[in-house]
């Protein structure tokens, strides 16, 4: 949802779209928002900038979609901050337990990759001179001779 639009010049050398590299005004320019806007919608957490040594704030390509689709749900959808924070809130704890799976799976096609390996190195310490018995073969049973009461 919170996805991020290319800048027609692209973004500084070595930059990504998580870079944040924006002045307030530019930011403002960009997501086609008053920058008192940005201020109130940092202010309610519905956007985090991130902050110079100063404390100025500096917008990422990323934060510019997240106002973009803020304004979009707040303008087109009806809903309210409070019900955008939420919907937020949600999709980076989707984000996060989507990451979360990803790194369950790696860890459990690893284990198996293990499993698989530990199997191998056991079936080729296997004694080389057992021979197989043919399944028609006769079953014996051997029983100790009693003892003497």
């Amino acid at each position: 949802m919170f996805g991020s639009s290319p800048l027609p010049g692209g973004l500084p050398h070595g930059a990504d779209e998580d870079t944040p590299v924006f002045v307030i005004s530019v930011a403002a320019q960009l997501s086609g928002l008053h920058a008192q806007t940005l201020r109130s919608y940092d202010r309610q957490g519905l956007v985090s900038p991130g902050r110079t040594s100063g404390g100025g704030r500096r917008y990422s390509m990323r934060d510019i979609a997240q106002l973009r689709e803020v304004q979009r749900l707040s303008q087109e959808d009806g809903v309210n901050l409070a019900g955008i924070k939420r919907i937020i809130e949600l999709e980076n704890q989707v984000d996060a337990l989507r990451e979360r799976a990803r790194e369950l799976a790696e860890e459990l096609a690893a284990a198996y990759a293990a499993a698989e390996q530990a199997a191998a190195a056991v079936h080729a310490s296997y004694r080389k001179d057992l021979v197989p018995v043919r399944r028609e073969s006769a079953l014996v049973v051997w029983r100790p001779p009693r003892r003497p009461r």
